[in-house]
């Protein structure tokens, strides 16, 4: 994505706001809801909340009766993603502690890890809830058309 100085602003929102709605459609629904894998989630995420920002910042000049309701998809996207990001990371926290552990510590940290587990999994069905929600309703679509 290149701007320049002289770009007007509606110009540099639209190509943007493009660049980082690409970014998140870019990351493959398979990697995001691995489990095993946690760079995918990661990765979407941090796209989301750039593409968030991007909005917001450029709020004023875009085109579109829909906005605000753009907006609050992205953010509820974003919010799916951010719970089942903390999971994998107090999971990845939990399972470095447990290394380090024995006897009843490391019983209780085993019981901590299969109720965060059953957690991650419920964060994971919501997220593939939201990714079919942003699939249906065409946000990658809806969000191309507000940055013209």
């Amino acid at each position: 994505m290149t701007l320049t100085a002289e770009q007007p602003y509606a110009q540099a929102a639209a190509t943007v706001i493009s660049g980082r709605a690409e970014a998140v459609f870019a990351c493959r629904r398979k990697e995001v809801l691995d489990l095993g894998e946690i760079e995918g989630v990661h990765a979407m995420r941090v796209a989301t909340r750039r593409l968030r920002a991007a909005l917001e910042v450029f709020g004023p000049c875009l085109t579109g009766k829909h906005r605000g309701r753009v907006l609050a998809e992205v953010k509820a996207l974003a919010a799916a993603l951010g719970e089942r990001r903390d999971r994998d990371v107090q999971l990845e926290l939990l399972e470095r502690l447990q290394a380090d552990c024995r006897g009843s510590e490391r019983r209780a940290l085993a019981l901590l890890v299969r109720e965060l587990r059953g957690e991650q999994d419920e964060a994971n069905r919501d997220l593939a809830k939201a990714l079919v929600h942003a699939k249906r309703t065409g946000l990658r679509r809806r969000l191309g058309r507000l940055a013209k």
